[in-house]
C-alpha cells in the first residue's frame, strides 16, 4: 500500500524593503544547506550493504515493469548508475524486454535539460561527463513520458537534491511543457531526509521507490 504521511515544509514572511545583500547571504546559506545534505545522504547511501542492493534491484525491476504498465507508459527514461546509487538495469531490460521503449540520458551543458535517446541492452554505449556512459550519437532521440530518476537526497514530498547541476529539473519542465511525464526517484531509505530546501523552479518527483517501500509524493504535498 502507498503511504500517505508526509513532512511539511516550515513557511516563512518576509516584512518590508530587504537590501540586496540579504538575498545573496541567504542564496549563499541556501546552498550550503543542499550541499550538507547532499554529502550527509551519500555517505549514508554508501554504507548501504551489497545484500540490500543486489535484493532492491531485483525488485524494482518486477514492481517498475508493473507501474510502467498500469500508467500506460512507452518511452522510460533510466540512467546508467555511477558509485553507489541504486542500480536499474534489471528494470531497464525487464521494461525492453516487455516492449518499451527504453532510453538513457545525454549529458549537456550545466542546467540545460538532458538529451533522451533510445537505448536496450547490448547496444552502444560512449563516455560521456562526469564519468558516465552514454548512449552512442547514432541512436534515435525520444521523449520518455516516464523517467525513473537518480537522486542523493530526498522527502516525503517529492522534493530531491541531486548533484547540483539542475538537468533532471530542467528537463522535467521541458518534457511537462510538452505532454503528461511521470517521474519516480530510485533511492534507498537512508536517503530520505525530513525536508529538502527547494525554490519556485524546482521539479518535483510524482513517486520515490525504496528498498523498502513505494511513496505516493502528491499525498505528501495535500
Amino acid at each position: 500500500m502507498v503511504p500517505t504521511y508526509f513532512v511539511g515544509f516550515p513557511g516563512s514572511i518576509s516584512h518590508g524593503p530587504v537590501a540586496p545583500h540579504f538575498y545573496a547571504r541567504a542564496r549563499s546559506s541556501f546552498m550550503a544547506s543542499k550541499a550538507e545534505i547532499r554529502a550527509a545522504a551519500l555517505a549514508r547511501r554508501a554504507l548501504v550493504p551489497q545484500t540490500v542492493r543486489n535484493a532492491f534491484a531485483e525488485r524494482l525491476a518486477g514492481e517498475g515493469l508493473e507501474f510502467a504498465r498500469r500508467c500506460g507508459a512507452r518511452v522510460a527514461s533510466l540512467y546508467a548508475a555511477i558509485r553507489t546509487e541504486a542500480d536499474p538495469s534489471l528494470l531497464l531490460a525487464a521494461l525492453a524486454g516487455a516492449g518499451l521503449v527504453t532510453a538513457l540520458p545525454v549529458t549537456r551543458a550545466r542546467g540545460e535539460p538532458l538529451l533522451f535517446r533510445g537505448w536496450r541492452p547490448g547496444e552502444p554505449l560512449v563516455s560521456g561527463p562526469l564519468c558516465l556512459v552514454e548512449p552512442a550519437p547514432h541512436l534515435p532521440e525520444c521523449w520518455p513520458d516516464l523517467l525513473f530518476v537518480p537522486l542523493a537526497a530526498f522527502d516525503r514530498s517529492g522534493h530531491r537534491i541531486g548533484y547540483g547541476a539542475g538537468h533532471y529539473d530542467c528537463s522535467l519542465a521541458v518534457l511537462r511543457a510538452r505532454q503528461r511525464v511521470l517521474a519516480v526517484g530510485i533511492a534507498f531509505g537512508a536517503q530520505e531526509v525530513a525536508a529538502v530546501p527547494h525554490e519556485p523552479h524546482d521539479q518535483c518527483l510524482d513517486f520515490i521507490v525504496t528498498e523498502t517501500e513505494w511513496i505516493s509524493c502528491a499525498a505528501g504535498r495535500d
